[in-house]
């Protein structure tokens, strides 16, 4: 009995930190199959305004300009940042390196390459039909091909974004704290409707700008997606903070 119970507290330690790991994968794969529906999405977007004539550029003109643009965008206002040195040259080769994941060490850029071959004088049927296929839908494989690439620019902005999250989120909880002490010593009173309220808003602050951004299917400036929901986190935290109850 004595031995059981000193093996119990080891073997819930040990359930404990098992659950931690799995909860922790859980969560990695989860953020990455949002980032693969996330993606699909785009490039539908980006389908379905090439087939719609929905764009004012025609192909993968269209994709192309939005590219250069969010490259612009980096390069003419984010000379600086809290986790890189050059923002530009980060966003560049985290994109690159994107690419590169998901079309060149698949094969896809290759057989891309070979579809989009003229086929030679006694090709055969098969080599003939394919590439007769592609050239039907080329435009729409290479529009897919430049989204992906505006996709990884946009994870890179976002990315160098959260120092932003967490400068306003800090400001903003210090100062929900001092006016919950203020409050609390001024014989203030508890509201626990807007606390819960604010506390909705505190998650989607920080998931929207994922969603909105990276699905975008219009070239728009980083800070008019970043900086609201960033003020918007802030915003909560504060009055979380100078909400929550005066006495623990």
């Amino acid at each position: 009995m004595a031995e059981s119970s000193k093996r119990r507290p080891g073997s819930a330690q040990q359930s404990a930190e098992q659950g931690i790991i799995a909860t922790t994968l859980i969560r990695l794969v989860q953020i990455v199959m949002y980032l693969i529906l996330t993606l699909v999405f785009s490039i539908v977007i980006e389908w379905v305004g090439m087939a719609a004539s929905l764009w004012d550029e025609t192909g993968v003109d269209h994709s192309e300009r939005m590219l250069q643009q969010e490259l612009q965008y980096l390069n003419r206002d984010f000379q600086r940042s809290a986790v890189v040195k050059s923002p530009m040259r980060f966003a560049d080769r985290f994109s690159k390196n994107f690419y590169d994941l998901t079309f060149k060490k698949t094969g896809v850029q290759t057989a891309v390459i070979w579809l989009a071959t003229p086929t030679q004088a006694g090709s055969g049927h098969v080599r003939k039909g394919l590439h007769g296929l592609f050239r039907m839908v080329e435009a729409y494989v290479l529009a897919a091909m430049t989204v992906t690439q505006i996709f990884g620019v946009r994870l890179a902005v976002l990315t160098l974004a959260m120092p932003a999250f967490v400068l306003l989120g800090a400001t903003g909880l210090v100062d929900g704290l001092v006016q919950r002490d203020i409050r609390r010593w001024s014989g203030g009173r508890e509201s626990s409707f807007v606390y819960h309220w604010a506390k909705k808003a505190l998650y989607p602050s920080l998931i929207l700008p994922w969603i909105v951004y990276l699905a975008m299917p219009v070239s728009v400036h980083p800070n008019l997606v970043v900086l609201p929901f960033a003020v918007l986190f802030a915003a909560s935290l504060l009055v979380m903070s100078s909400t929550f109850k005066k006495y623990l």
